[in-house]
């Protein structure tokens, strides 16, 4: 350090003890350490300080703090599905859809009943038989293959019957030809009741035979004919070209007209 330096630095220091003594407030000032707190103490802070004052004064009371949670953040796994409640109401009856296609044809139906009863009503039919017939059984079904008249498709081709579906009352007619040197016995049915008898005893000339009555006819009643062989040789007779069996009906009366 050069002697200049120190030189200036003495000087200064001792003015300043100078001008210090020749205070009239001079004093001298010592400096020591003062204990604050112990090892185990904490300096109070400026809010705690103003808490405790608060407390012992109660023209400041305490504000009642009452913490929230987010229920939010604290989702937990998923759980299972529940039970199916109970259905709720009806909603209301949506729009019309739109028109479908068009199904497949059906077959064609039975014959129904007649319509309304202030309608006047009929029925009829007229059927042949081009084959000859001989007996082979006790009782024989007499079936028809040509149809002259078969109103409303009352009479069945397939069975050979006439089945009612206006109630009332009708005439039945049945006309053969007899076979020369055979028996001819028929039957008119009423459901599984003969009626009427058509009779022709064997003879070597073949003879047209006629039978026809009125029967009353309840709806779903049939009437048919039916062979019946005894101990000789029962046939009826005709031919492809020409027919001599025909079985004829219609109605005279309805119960209700």
């Amino acid at each position: 350090m050069s002697p200049l330096f120190l030189m200036l630095l003495v000087s200064t220091v001792n003015a300043g003890v100078l001008l210090e003594k020749s205070s009239p407030r001079w004093e001298i000032r010592r400096l020591s350490c003062v204990r604050c707190c112990g090892p185990s103490e904490q300096p109070s802070s400026v809010t705690s300080s103003r808490y405790a004052r608060m407390m012992k004064d109660p023209i400041y009371p305490m504000p009642m703090v009452k913490p929230t949670i987010d229920i939010t953040i604290l989702k937990g796994e998923k759980g299972e599905i529940g039970s199916r409640g109970t259905s709720g109401a009806g909603g209301k009856v949506g729009a019309r859809g739109p028109r479908g296609n068009n199904g497949v044809k059906g077959q064609k139906g039975h014959v129904g009943p007649p319509g309304n009863s202030c309608k006047q009503h009929y029925a009829a039919f007229s059927v042949g038989r081009r084959k000859p017939l001989h007996s082979s059984d006790y009782f024989q079904h007499v079936t028809f293959d040509t149809e002259f008249v078969n109103l409303y498709k009352h009479f069945s081709m397939f069975t050979g019957k006439f089945f009612c579906y206006v109630p009332g009352i009708y005439f039945i007619n049945l006309n053969v030809h007899t076979w020369n040197y055979k028996e001819t016995y028929l039957h008119i049915m009423h459901n599984d009741q003969e009626v009427a008898i058509l009779y022709s005893q064997p003879s070597e000339r073949s003879i047209m035979q006629s039978q026809s009555l009125m029967l009353d006819l309840q709806e779903g009643d049939e009437v048919w004919v039916r062979m019946f062989k005894r101990e000789r040789e029962n046939a009826i007779y005709s031919e492809e070209s020409d027919i001599y069996i025909i079985f004829n009906g219609h109605l005279i009366k309805p119960d209700v007209e």
